[in-house]
C-alpha cells in the first residue's frame, strides 16, 4: 500500500456513471484518455466504468504531481491528472484554511492525441 502520491501511475483515472453513453457522446472507446476541463483549467485522465458512481459525475483521486504541459504558462494543460486544476484554491474556513469541498463541474471531451510525457518525477533544469 502506498501513503504517497510519489508512487502514483503515470495519469490518473476517473470514474464515470454511465460510462457507455458518455463514451459515445464524446467518442471515444473504452480505456480512452479523457480532456477534463472548466473556466479554470484543465488535465487529462484515463477513464475506467463503474457503476458505483451516480449519473452525471465524475470521481478523481487527488494526489497526482502538478505536472503542466507549458511550465509556467498560466492556465496550461495538466498532463498527469491532478484535479486541482478545475477546482477553487478557497480554504473550508478562515479557522482551518483545510481543503474546500473539491467540486466543480466539468466538460468531458476525448483526447485523440498522442500523450504527452509525465515529466513530474524529473528534476527540474537549472538555470
Amino acid at each position: 500500500m502506498s501513503l504517497s502520491s510519489q508512487h502514483s501511475p503515470p495519469l490518473r483515472s476517473v470514474e464515470v456513471a454511465q460510462f457507455e453513453t458518455l463514451l459515445e457522446r464524446i467518442g471515444a472507446q473504452l480505456a480512452a484518455t479523457a480532456h477534463l476541463y472548466d473556466e479554470r483549467g484543465a488535465f487529462l485522465a484515463g477513464v475506467i466504468v463503474s457503476d458505483g458512481i451516480r449519473p452525471g459525475v465524475v470521481q478523481i483521486a487527488t494526489g497526482a504531481w502538478f505536472d503542466p504541459w507549458v511550465p509556467g504558462e498560466r492556465h496550461s494543460l495538466e498532463k498527469h491528472g491532478n484535479p486541482n486544476m478545475i477546482t477553487a484554491d478557497v480554504g473550508a474556513s478562515s479557522l482551518s484554511q483545510g481543503c474546500s469541498a473539491q467540486t466543480a463541474s466539468v466538460e468531458i471531451v476525448k483526447w485523440d492525441q498522442a500523450l504527452p510525457a509525465v515529466t513530474a518525477f524529473e528534476p527540474p533544469s537549472m538555470v
